[in-house]
């Protein structure tokens, strides 16, 4: 069965899928809001990495995990 690429908003998260602070963007190390998960792996971006990839990842992504709108939370 083909998964296609999915946006998972954090109240379809389970515990064990939240990233956390210790998770950071494979392209600069900020905390990573966003995993693509991939045939090969996983790759971990913040916000603003994640939005700039996910065009070009969206066609071999099996999963898009976003949790970026937690940064609109407030404390």
């Amino acid at each position: 069965m083909t998964q296609t690429v999915q946006d998972l908003s954090v109240d379809e998260l389970n515990d064990n899928h939240q990233l956390t602070a210790a998770d950071r963007c494979d392209s600069c190390g900020a905390q990573a809001y966003i995993r693509a998960t991939m045939a090969s792996g996983e790759l971990l971006f913040c916000a603003h990495h994640g939005a700039e990839f996910k065009d070009k990842l969206a066609a071999i992504a099996l999963e898009w995990h976003d949790e970026s709108s937690r940064l609109h939370e407030s404390k």
